[in-house]
């Protein structure tokens, strides 16, 4: 009891989920998987800025059909999320590969990513419906851009300090304990199910962020970037927690400024233009 007591202490104290204290892979395996995720998010960031070149930066979904905003969605979850899912996707992935060869590992790796993608593409379905009415809002009353950005930062700040939050980035930065909850799961769809898992704590541990794209702007590369920053830094590093606090304090200041300061709100401002000089 000692010992499994002890064991737990030092899990709850290990500076990152894939630092030595993780002992989730061997070096090796972790630079060679490390690796993988670098050469399937620099693509997604590759598309994701030329597809933000040509829109540009503007209120609402910028006119695109729904299929087209999902896609683009997918996109731009796979380039801001991977790094930081990547500790769990690869270790469970590499047990799928012990366990099976060839088509069938092929087949459990995409249900499992289908899984984790499927709960993001419900959450664009959200973030679609959200921003097709600000940007309706903002097309008929030009200042209620303001207002709107006050609400969205307010609403990030107070849900970066929330329970929701703390639940599940405390669930995120335990690659461990999700991988051993995991190992319990039963056919039928047992890989989809530990997809759609890791995937819906994954959406609870970054939904305050992601809200903040409504006033920056759902394709501003820049607020891209410096989320998946933060999301990679909250899930990853030892005082990941401190920092996700830090930045809701930063959010709900953000959110008293908004309404005086348009340069806040790139994306409810109808005069946004394209970011050519990226």
């Amino acid at each position: 009891m000692r010992h499994l007591r002890s064991s737990v202490l030092v899990s709850a104290r290990s500076p990152a989920p894939t630092g030595a204290g993780g002992g989730l892979l061997p070096a090796r395996e972790l630079a060679a998987a490390w690796s993988l995720v670098v050469l399937i998010a620099v693509p997604a960031w590759v598309l994701t800025v030329a597809q933000a070149r040509d829109m540009g930066v503007e209120p609402g979904t910028m006119g695109l059909a729904l299929p087209l905003f999902l896609l683009l969605w997918v996109t731009m979850t796979a380039a801001m999320m991977l790094p930081s899912m990547a500790p769990v996707a690869l270790t469970w992935v590499r047990g799928i590969g012990r366990r099976t060869s060839g088509w069938s590992r092929a087949g459990r790796t995409v249900e499992f990513l289908g899984g984790y993608l499927l709960v993001w593409t419900a959450f664009g379905l959200l973030a679609y419906a959200a921003l097709n009415l600000t940007g309706d809002l903002v097309g008929d009353h030009p200042a209620a851009g303001r207002w709107i950005g006050a609400a969205a930062f307010l609403v990030a700040g107070l849900y970066q300090l929330g329970p929701l939050k703390n639940v599940c980035l405390r669930h995120c930065r335990d690659p461990m304990g999700q991988l051993v909850r995991y190992s319990g799961f039963r056919q039928p769809a047992r890989d989809l199910r530990v997809g759609l898992h890791h995937g819906a704590y994954c959406v609870g541990c970054c939904a305050g962020l992601m809200v903040v794209l409504v006033p920056l702007g759902v394709m501003n590369v820049a607020a891209m970037a410096g989320l998946a920053i933060v999301i990679f830094v909250e899930k990853l590093w030892s005082r990941g927690p401190l920092l996700a606090g830090v930045v809701g304090v930063v959010f709900l200041g953000l959110a008293v400024l908004a309404p005086f300061q348009d340069w806040l709100l790139p994306g409810l401002r109808e005069s946004a233009h394209p970011m050519d000089g990226m």
